[in-house]
């Protein structure tokens, strides 16, 4: 059986996703069978990835279905972690996921399977012990498979009002019999407070699993911290394994923790030493219900180009092009799209605009059956209209589409010079279907229908999550994105290391972890 480590947290966002996902790679660049596992995650940044096989059959619950029953989802974190640990991941690395929806309401998803939408009581009464089940199980099948799992908790694994009902930390470490490695962020202050308290909190069973703490953030001078770690060892009898600097790996963040408020305006990429007439801002509304924001981060990595998350009540007068991204609730925020005026600069916008997915529902003329996605929508077959930028409708039903898929690309719109394969997942529910005679950018089982997107002019939406990623599409993106601006296009070198080796070389370099990257024969 193989052996689990369990990176657990003093709070949220204190550096645990980049600590697993580097230690996946570090495992596995030394011959070490490594895979991750978390097993509860709330994230609606997803990934579409295979099933596990013995998972395949019904869920028992028809709220919700999925067309494609080889494919699930799994959140972005443990996707990432995966392709660190070089494997192919499956929905068992993250069998239970929560992703919001508003209203304190989540879509319950199980073994990668939408099962229904649940506020958290209700979860907690009704599903939380069936989630449970599936989380054992998926852990127990990459037990069998490999010899070390590498599984990250969720927020804080000391809030004392949860412990009987923590999935992600405390069950973890009971039913995998976790070495816990505790991570604390020294940025936002009294990391040692943090993680005395922490310790001090946790269940007591679980405090004699603790193998030692990561100190993560860390700018300035180590050897004045070494009294506080000194100290802190001697205080709890736990070893400081190692204190990671303040570095971004480039990993795709896991959830909207990583972006602005609603109401507030972020850039991301770097156009340092760039000058203006070699820079582009490509302007991303912040939609209160944001899902897989992750599709962004691509274009951010490009010289020159900066990626501003802007409020919706923003003028687009700065912007070069717009990229509406997915959500969770697309119904709601298109509502709220109305309501702050951003569908009058959608329509009065000159330059390229990008809907994907959620956003390319957004961009079309009608939804129909809106009370199915809009929990501010009532009434039975109700229809809303959209921004009116595509001659598309789509229709809601409780269909859930989840598929990794790759597609030919024939440049159309904003896209106009891409062309070849480009690969990607699917994750929606609606189907889209075009009013009038429109461009089409994929061909799908040989045909290029709006089911898949549609361009007009230098707009164009699509159900392509990772369209980005793909280079072919990026390229022709920025360039039409400079193009339109009238500037010329900087050149730059790419990073020279993968965000997995760069993670890797965080823990590796800063971290003293032969406790940890023992294989499971050396260990008790």
């Amino acid at each position: 059986m193989a052996r689990t480590v369990l990176v657990a947290g003093t709070a949220s966002h204190v550096g645990k996703s980049t600590v697993a996902a580097g230690l996946c790679r570090l495992l596995a660049d030394r011959g070490v069978s490594v895979a991750p596992f978390k097993a509860q995650n709330m994230s609606n940044n997803a990934r579409a990835v295979p099933r596990a096989p013995e998972t395949m059959a019904d869920t028992g619950d028809d709220t919700a279905s999925v067309d494609s029953d080889a494919y699930g989802e799994i959140g972005v974190s443990q996707y990432v972690q995966a392709r660190a640990a070089r494997i192919s991941p499956t929905t068992d690395c993250n069998p239970v996921l929560l992703k919001p929806r508003g209203e304190g309401e989540s879509q319950l998803v199980v073994d990668g399977v939408a099962v229904g939408h649940y506020a958290a009581g209700q979860y907690y009464d009704d599903h939380w012990e069936t989630a449970r089940a599936a989380a054992v199980d998926a852990h127990d099948r990459l037990a069998a498979a490999h010899d070390v799992i590498v599984a990250e908790g969720a927020g804080s694994i000391a809030e004392i009002n949860f412990h009987d009902r923590d999935l992600a930390n405390v069950e973890t470490a009971r039913f995998a019999d976790a070495d816990i490695l505790l991570v604390g962020d020294i940025e936002r202050g009294g990391v040692f407070a943090s993680l005395v308290g922490t310790l001090e909190l946790m269940p007591d069973d679980l405090r004699e699993q603790v193998v030692g703490v990561v100190i993560t953030k860390f700018r300035g001078d180590a050897d004045l911290l070494a009294p506080g770690i000194a100290a802190f060892e001697e205080r709890t009898g736990v070893d400081v394994l190692g204190v990671i600097p303040y570095d971004d790996p480039g990993l795709p963040a896991e959830d909207s923790v990583d972006l602005p408020a609603t109401d507030e305006r972020a850039v991301r990429g770097d156009d340092d030493g760039v000058a203006p007439e070699h820079s582009a801002t490509v302007a991303v509304p912040r939609l209160p219900r944001v899902s897989n924001f992750t599709d962004l981060e691509p274009l951010a990595t490009e010289p020159g180009v900066r990626v501003a998350y802007v409020p919706l009540d923003a003028s687009l007068d700065d912007a070069d092009a717009v990229v509406i991204p997915g959500t969770k609730n697309t119904v709601d925020d298109l509502l709220a799209i109305k309501d702050a005026g951003f569908d009058a600069e959608l329509r009065a916008f000159d330059g390229p605009i990008v809907g994907l997915c959620g956003g390319y529902q957004i961009l079309g003329e009608r939804i129909d059956n809106a009370e199915i996605e809009g929990a501010d929508v009532d009434s039975e077959g109700s229809t809303l209209d959209g921004v009116g930028l595509l001659p598309v409708t789509t229709t809601f039903s409780e269909t859930k589409r989840v598929v990794d898929t790759t597609l030919d690309l024939d440049g159309v719109g904003p896209l106009a010079d891409a062309s070849g394969s480009v690969a990607g997942y699917e994750i929606h529910m609606g189907s889209t279907e075009a009013a009038e005679p429109v461009e089409t950018p994929f061909a799908g089982d040989g045909e290029a229908t709006a089911a898949l997107g549609a361009s007009r002019g230098d707009v164009l939406g699509c159900y392509l999550h990772g369209l980005f990623e793909n280079e072919t599409a990026r390229t022709a993106f920025v360039d039409r994105v400079f193009d339109a601006a009238g500037r010329e296009r900087p050149t730059g070198a790419t990073p020279d290391a993968s965000p997995y080796t760069q993670a890797a070389t965080l823990v590796a370099e800063h971290c003293s972890l032969d406790v940890l990257a023992a294989r499971p024969d050396d260990q008790h």
